[in-house]
């Protein structure tokens, strides 16, 4: 398969039972047309409503040096919001997965094909960055802001839906977040664990609306990326903030986790956030 044609879901690796490869081939990148997602939550490619990125960590990276001898590495990746594919997550690992028994000349090698291969597959440039397992960099932090997860409320409804989103009259500038994100594969039905961060300036949201809000992903189907993007559409839609961001950051599965953001423009979260469940 050719690492420049975008597909749909139908003929993905996702779901599928698949050899590992035991060499380098840039053609399992799978990439995915972010468009087709976007159209139902009224966003048009070229004119997003939004900045942002899919920032992914690589856990399982490793190859050989000029003399055999392993390289291990953790990998992260920003992709950015405004790309026109994404890339689907099982290709993206069996991708990876090519490089443990091949040899490359240096780190810088690595680097730069890992930007070049992915860029081809994504349409646009993607970032890539590699640490020591134990760099400091990957200690895990905490959420900043106001969590809502000790809140008392009574939820019968797992699907997502807006009408929960209530805000007030006071305008506030504050930032909320949940570790009671849930939602599911859309191929495979799994469990995708994650936290939210929501910080905003705008008409103060109703806390016990917010977290049903949150909580009714749990049996939403749909890609991470997707996910934050619906629930950024459904804050402007709402609540009508001046300022927003929207940043989940998903338990990795496979070796790999996946942490999109998206922002009003001029918006950037506050990095770097790996939690202790990543």
């Amino acid at each position: 398969m050719s690492h420049h044609r975008p597909d749909t879901l139908a003929h993905a690796p996702l779901g599928r039972e698949s050899a590992y490869p035991e060499h380098y081939d840039a053609g399992l990148l799978y990439p995915i047309e972010r468009a087709a997602n976007r159209a139902p939550l009224g966003i048009e490619e070229g004119a997003l409503p939004f900045v942002g990125e899919d920032e992914w960590h690589a856990f399982e990276l490793s190859w050989l040096n000029a003399r055999g001898k392993p390289i291990v590495a953790v990998a992260r990746f920003r992709l950015p919001a405004d790309s026109p594919r994404l890339i689907e997550s099982k290709s993206w690992k069996l991708y990876l997965n090519g490089f443990n028994q091949t040899r490359f000349a240096s780190r810088d090698e690595v680097v730069a094909i890992l930007e070049r291969d992915l860029a081809r597959a994504a349409g646009t440039a993607v970032s890539v960055e590699l640490f020591g397992v134990d760099d400091e960099a990957l200690a895990p932090r905490r959420l900043p802001g106001e969590c809502l997860d000790d809140r008392d409320i009574a939820v019968d409804d797992y699907t997502p839906s807006a009408e929960h989103l209530g805000v007030g009259e006071e305008v506030v500038e504050e930032t909320l977040y949940s570790h009671l994100l849930k939602s599911n594969c859309p191929v495979t039905g799994q469990p995708d664990w994650g936290s939210v961060l929501i910080r905003y300036k705008g008409p103060r949201l109703d806390r016990d609306g917010l977290l049903r809000y949150l909580i009714g992903y749990r049996q939403h189907q749909d890609f991470h990326e997707h996910c934050v993007e619906h629930i950024f559409m459904d804050l402007m839609a709402r609540a009508r903030p001046e300022r927003l961001l929207v940043l989940a950051r998903y338990v990795r599965r496979g070796g790999l986790d996946i942490s999109p953001w998206r922002g009003t423009p001029g918006e950037r979260p506050p990095l770097p956030l790996r939690l202790a469940r990543q």
